[in-house]
């Protein structure tokens, strides 16, 4: 057996700059520049968009930035330092991201567009042409040059001309699109229930369901997939359906979370406590109607205390390195998280199907109402 000398975990899409990072190359830098600024004018009105570049040689005049043409972030290379560039105060750089553009001249990055420009070869820029999506061809180049066609190979990838601005645009915001993460559904069952005195994920409400059984059945309608969150292997066993065990111990609901979001660090997680009976397919057909991708977590405000519910709950790949933040600062309560995050909060909501049931005598009160 072949020692494995670290743990495997998924990681995350993307490369180093962000979960869906391009790189423009092959034109003039200004030429880079000017395509930049068409591109975020015309995207960020619905994506957030940050543009990493360097600034090796322009004249201290220069006072174009990508803020001025909508993003949020922007990243240069001054050669002597990094200047960084924020629209508002952000504590985790490029995170927040959908979109990090960078000068593929100066920097790697995932994707690539190559430009086949006159004035600029990409002759001793192949091995930056990892992952090329997209060819653009200056309106006077006739042909892709054979040195870059032969490195490419069979590959089949578009062609447009840079004229044709709108379709270079639409095929960067077909690639958002496409890069939407995927929602899955959590129902965390790991807890000990010490109140309640015997299991909640058993308990009956539903047509002689168990309650675990029952919320998972929702998130069916809901979702990709859905799991069942629990706290050690021995649990895990109890269940047929797919679980998800704890690697975040002894953090309660915020070690379910993190544990969903390192088991798959690209998909969205739809989390739901299994201690409310009342909650329904209406109420979180609600939350993910009302998702917003570009937040951290999209959230009902708890009617108990008009304090973000962390427990009926998207949370968004983006999510992951905030929380693992906030754990490191000693902090372990989602809702905390959600308090001092960028999040989209439901504020119209069912009040009844956000009422949990956490001991005996809630139960049977539960019971009596249900038969009246």
């Amino acid at each position: 057996m072949t020692h494995q000398k670290h743990t495997k975990l998924a990681k995350p899409a993307g490369g180093q700059w962000g979960r869906t990072e391009l790189a423009i190359l092959g034109a003039p830098c200004g030429e880079i520049k000017k395509l930049v600024a068409e591109i975020t004018q015309s995207l960020a009105n619905a994506w957030e968009i940050a543009y990493v570049d360097a600034d090796h040689n322009a004249p201290k005049s220069e006072q174009w930035n990508a803020l001025h043409h909508g993003a949020i972030e922007q990243l240069t290379n001054k050669i002597s330092h990094y200047e960084i560039l924020q629209a508002s105060g952000k504590p985790h750089f490029f995170n927040d991201d959908d979109l990090v553009l960078v000068n593929g001249n100066h920097f790697k990055a995932a994707s690539q567009i190559a430009w086949v420009h006159p004035d600029k070869s990409l002759a001793k820029k192949l091995t930056k042409l990892s992952n090329v999506e997209l060819i653009i061809l200056e309106d006077k180049v006739a042909e892709i040059p054979s040195f870059l066609a032969d490195y490419l190979g069979a590959k089949v990838i578009p062609i447009l001309k840079r004229s044709e601005t709108e379709a270079i645009i639409n095929f960067i915001k077909s690639k958002l699109e496409v890069n939407i993460p995927v929602l899955n559904g959590l129902v965390l069952i790991g807890g000990q229930s010490t109140r309640m005195n015997k299991d909640k994920s058993q308990l009956i409400y539903h047509d002689g369901i168990p309650q675990y059984e029952y919320m998972a059945g929702i998130l069916d309608g809901l979702c990709e997939n859905v799991y069942i969150s629990v706290r050690d292997e021995e649990q895990a066993k109890k269940h047929e359906r797919p679980t998800i065990t704890d690697k975040f111990v002894g953090l309660g609901p915020y070690g379910g979370i993190l544990s969903a979001l390192q088991y798959n660090p690209n998909a969205a997680w739809m989390v739901v406590a299994v201690d409310l009976p009342y909650l329904d397919e209406t109420t979180l057909g609600q939350l993910k109607a009302k998702r917003n991708i570009h937040k951290m977590a999209t959230c009902f405000i708890d009617p108990k205390n008009e304090f973000p519910e962390p427990l009926i709950t998207i949370w968004e790949p983006r999510a992951y390195p905030v929380l693992l933040n906030f754990l490191a600062k000693g902090y372990s309560c989602p809702r905390k998280a959600l308090i001092n995050s960028a999040v989209e909060i439901i504020y119209d909501r069912d009040v009844k199907s956000m009422t949990n049931v956490n001991t005996p005598e809630e139960y049977e009160l539960m019971n009596q109402q249900a038969h009246d």
